[in-house]
């Protein structure tokens, strides 16, 4: 195995450790230039995580802070944004700069919350412990500079702390600060998963609205977070706010290695010849017209020995997402198990959804899995009138994400329980033991299945219920759900990928109530009835599919029937 020149900065977020350390660094610096040569007053950077966010934001610290300026300007020797001239080494440690992260906002109360927020003021505050003594304070700066170093502001004040450090900051300096705010949405995601969305959004409208809004005392600012789902209900009277998400051109290769970096850091590794097979598993990522590899797996792929593996892993954490996958009906559940199979689903762009709205917006699932990674977008639609919201096709960008996707969001579908008993199920299935089938479902509904699933929209519910199942057998069938065949559209069918494996139709009726088996055999037989009655089965036929299994069931509460 090639030995490697550098160290990959593995978990490394600080820039100037990662340069003085002399960690493998692919060169983002031209970033400075373009806000050099022009931003906006605010610019929102929206990517997945790991995709160095953090990172981006400290090498703009260091090299516009004030602080340490001179020791900072050699960890700028040789990079692009050297080579691009003096006239933009010139804004080199120009002005004074307020770096934060809300990461660690993250609380079960707002009561909470607040206290946290306190302790994180008072840490910001005391990293400029210079200011009370200015001559530039006057009393009133300095008791409310106090107020937050020793916990003892109140909430008006704490909203307030922002726009003040950067008043202070220029009375001290007689230049206006340049404020880095990463992960700005952690507080939120936080409150709405914890039951205090209101109380906290109203604080961060005021917190950063002061520091963001007509403040005369800022140079500009530059954020980061997963998602904009928040921005309507805190930004909405911010008319200064760029937003670049994934879709948006600008500034669309920073965060993430292009083509041409993946390239050299694997040639620098004496592994160039293994780039083909990285592009299957970490390329095809799309952000604005840019083809991105996920920069935390290429430099965990190198690390560890080039072996390839799925490294980004454990993003199942978000809570909107399992949200949204919770309530997720039949057609979209059917929609997620077909992006399995590389069919692309179809959705409006729409990404200033609010977070009390999110339930009720059918988009929101699939702005969701695109903002945080699950997803890239291949296609874009623009009405030409204005009118309607553009569509975009979505696809899962690579072999990684194929199997990340599969754990952590088929994998959410199918139920947490009787794995085991899924596994023995499909096998009865597939060998035509209808017996055995059926006790294996059996077992599985009275483990997982609550009544109250079952309540509203029964039939939609089953046959969610059935499909996050058979994903188990995505990697040896084609699964459809809902599709025209013959004279009508069957419930499932399973297309197998080697024509000599048995096919399967699945006809599903539900009846209300509790039912006894013996009462449900009828409309299992009616169910089966109608995949002959109907022709089901004739796709399979014309796809060269010679053995097939017809299953009629039929489910009442906790209690199952089925006919073959």
């Amino acid at each position: 195995m090639p030995t490697k020149k550098k160290t990959m900065p593995i978990g490394v977020d600080n820039f100037k450790d990662l340069i003085a350390k002399n960690y493998y660094f692919v060169d983002k610096t031209r970033f400075i230039k373009e806000l050099l040569d022009g931003h906006s007053a605010v610019t929102l950077l929206t990517r997945p995580r790991r995709f160095g966010k953090t990172l981006t934001l400290s090498m703009l610290r260091y090299f516009f802070t004030l602080e340490k300026a001179e020791e900072n300007r050699a960890l700028f020797a040789g990079l692009d944004i050297e080579k691009a001239g003096e006239e933009y080494m010139q804004a080199q440690g120009s002005r004074p700069v307020i770096f934060l992260s809300l990461k660690e906002v993250q609380q079960d109360s707002f009561a909470a919350e607040l206290e946290k927020m306190a302790l994180f003021l008072s840490k910001l505050y005391q990293e400029y412990p210079f200011l009370p003594d200015s001559p530039s304070m006057n009393e009133t700066n300095r008791k409310a500079f106090h107020q937050i170093v020793n916990h003892a502001a109140n909430q008006s004040t704490m909203e307030n702390a922002l726009a003040d450090l950067c008043h202070y900051l220029y009375l001290h300096y007689g230049q206006k600060p340049l404020l880095l705010l990463d992960e700005y949405d952690a507080p939120i995601i936080a409150s709405w998963e914890h039951g205090y969305y209101q109380d906290c959004i109203l604080f961060m409208k005021r917190f950063l609205g002061a520091a963001l809004k007509t403040n005369d005392y800022l140079d500009f600012a530059v954020l980061t977070g997963v998602s904009r789902v928040s921005k309507e209900s805190i930004f909405s009277d911010l008319n200064n706010l760029n937003v670049c998400t994934v879709l948006s051109e600008k500034y669309c290769d920073i965060l993430g290695f292009t083509e041409p970096e993946a390239q050299k850091l694997m040639e620098d590794n004496g592994v160039g010849d293994n780039m083909p097979e990285l592009k299957k598993w970490y390329d095809g990522y799309k952000f604005g017209y840019s083809e991105i590899y996920n920069p935390w797996s290429v430099i965990k792929y190198v690390d560890s020995g080039c072996r390839f593996q799925p490294y980004w892993l454990n993003t199942s954490g978000n809570v909107i997402l399992r949200k949204l996958l919770d309530i997720a009906d039949e057609n979209r559940r059917a929609e997620l198990t077909g992006l399995m199979q590389d069919k692309y689903v179809t959705a409006f762009i729409d990404e200033g959804v609010i977070y009390p709205d999110i339930e009720q917006n059918d988009n929101a699932l699939y702005m969701m899995l695109l903002t945080t990674g699950y997803l890239k977008a291949i296609e874009t639609f623009y009405d030409e009138s204005g009118e309607e919201w553009p569509t975009c096709h979505l696809l899962i960008p690579n072999k990684e994400l194929r199997i990340v996707y599969r754990k952590e969001i088929i994998g959410y579908l199918t139920p947490k329980s009787g794995g085991l008993a899924a596994r023995f199920m499909l096998r009865a299935m597939l060998a035509g033991d209808a017996a055995t089938f059926q006790k294996y479902l059996q077992d599985i509904l009275r483990e997982v299945v609550s009544y109250h699933d079952t309540a509203k929209q029964p039939e939609n519910f089953y046959h969610g219920f059935l499909l996050g199942l058979t994903v188990l057998m995505l990697h040896d069938y084609r699964i459809e759900s809902n599709r025209e065949s013959g004279y009508g559209r069957f419930d499932l069918a399973f297309f197998p990928i080697n024509k000599n494996s048995p096919g399967v139709i699945l006809e599903l009726k539900a009846a209300k109530g509790i039912t006894t088996e013996e009462e449900l055999m009828p409309l299992a037989e009616k169910a089966l009835a109608q995949i002959s009655d109907k022709e089901y089965i004739t796709e399979l036929k014309q796809q060269g599919v010679e053995n097939i299994w017809w299953y009629g069931v039929a489910f009442g509460g906790k209690r199952v029937a089925l006919a073959m």
